[in-house]
């Protein structure tokens, strides 16, 4: 049951801003307590990470000033109340440009192959981070033409400066995009989710799920509905990446969410990995997220189009969705790019109810209320 959830432009920046090592050596070790049965991350070879780091990434995440008119932060589409989603169907940038697909929620992106909903390129969260700070097409945090002003307010605060020398020490002026990149990034490799009832089910708790919970847990991997073959493992996703891989486990899938005029498209607008290989093929084909808060990150698929929990699990009952009338019409039920795990099944009402349940049982109210990943200024 490939849910695709709630994400931003993936269309590279106008310019790059290298990441660099600073002069601090990579840790041996992640320097984070993770939750019980959670391998370490992989640290890309030339990325930093320290409590310090972390610390000066929290404040960047959440500070306004970052963009280029000061009126959004990374924070303002990826709200810790929703597993760091924004609950629109499509998020508008700093300008008031909308988006053209929804706030991914970054809970266990240090765990993610790739970090975007269909661009394998983009597979750090350094790289990702230059997106929104410097794409212009569309603007999101607008700073291209305005590094100057940015850096300028960030020197300006007090606070800053003492933040800036220990996460990095040694260097004369720590004051640049590179830092700052390589601060967020830090950040957002601390927000790991693993302190759900399911989790605690799983490590013996028996009393933490329900029994209709515990159904729906039964019915998710089981071969008639086929969940786990695209949300399997320990983060509810077979897109995954970490430091007892050999290499990272990409993934794409086309999910049956459209069939335009019934010739296997997607909607012109928005075709997925087709837009960087061209290939028939790759139409329609987005990363499956994890399932981790997945009752708090609505709407749901990439494009935002799916309300409700209910809605989702009766559109892979399906098989694939119908869309009857307008230029997107045609049957993703018979799209030939489908992925053979989504085939559609039968479900009682009771049996919907008991598999909703269980996904929800996948919210960990720890880490959307934990004040070390909140803002700092509030």
């Amino acid at each position: 049951m490939a849910i695709a959830l709630a994400a931003c432009s993936e269309q590279p920046p106008p310019h790059t801003h290298t990441h660099d090592a600073g002069t601090v050596d990579p840790p041996t070790s992640w320097p984070f307590e993770l939750p019980a049965g959670f391998p370490a991350p992989r640290l890309p070879a030339d990325a930093r990470l320290s409590p310090e780091l972390a610390e000066l990434g929290r404040y960047l995440f959440y500070d306004q000033r970052l963009s280029g008119n000061g009126t959004q932060a990374c924070s303002s589409c990826h709200l810790q109340a929703r597993a760091f989603s924004d609950g629109k169907v499509a998020p508008s940038g700093s300008t008031g440009e909308v988006l053209r697909r929804n706030a991914m929620s970054l809970t266990n992106v240090a765990y993610g192959p790739t970090q975007t909903w269909a661009n394998f390129h983009l597979d750090t969260l350094e790289q990702q981070a230059l997106v929104p700070m410097f794409g212009d097409n569309p603007i999101e945090l607008g700073i291209t033409g305005n590094e100057d002003l940015v850096l300028g307010r960030l020197r300006a605060d007090p606070a800053y400066p003492p933040r800036f020398a220990a996460a990095f020490p040694g260097v004369a002026d720590p004051f640049d995009f590179n830092h700052v990149v390589a601060a967020i990034a830090a950040f957002e490799r601390r927000l790991i989710s693993g302190q759900s009832r399911v989790d605690r089910y799983r490590q013996g708790d028996l009393a933490a799920l329900s029994a209709s919970e515990q159904r729906g847990q039964d019915l998710f991997f089981t071969e008639a509905l086929e969940c786990q073959h695209c949300h399997g493992g320990f983060n509810f996703t077979i897109a995954v990446d970490h430091a007892g891989l050999a290499t990272p486990a990409s993934a794409f899938f086309n999910n049956g969410l459209y069939n335009v005029g019934g010739t296997g498209a997607y909607p012109a607008t928005d075709q997925g990995l087709y837009e960087l290989t061209q290939l028939d093929a790759d139409r329609g084909r987005f990363k499956p997220p994890s399932l981790r808060n997945v009752a708090v990150t609505a709407p749901y698929m990439h494009d935002g189009s799916m309300a409700t929990l209910d809605e989702v699990v009766r559109f892979y009952e399906r098989g694939g969705r119908l869309t009857t009338t307008g230029p997107d019409a045609g049957d993703g039920k018979l799209n030939p790019n489908k992925s053979p795990f989504v085939g559609g099944f039968t479900l009682t009402d009771q049996e919907r109810s008991d598999l909703i349940a269980f996904l929800e049982a996948l919210t960990d109210d720890a880490f959307l209320t934990d004040a070390t990943l909140s803002d700092p200024f509030e």
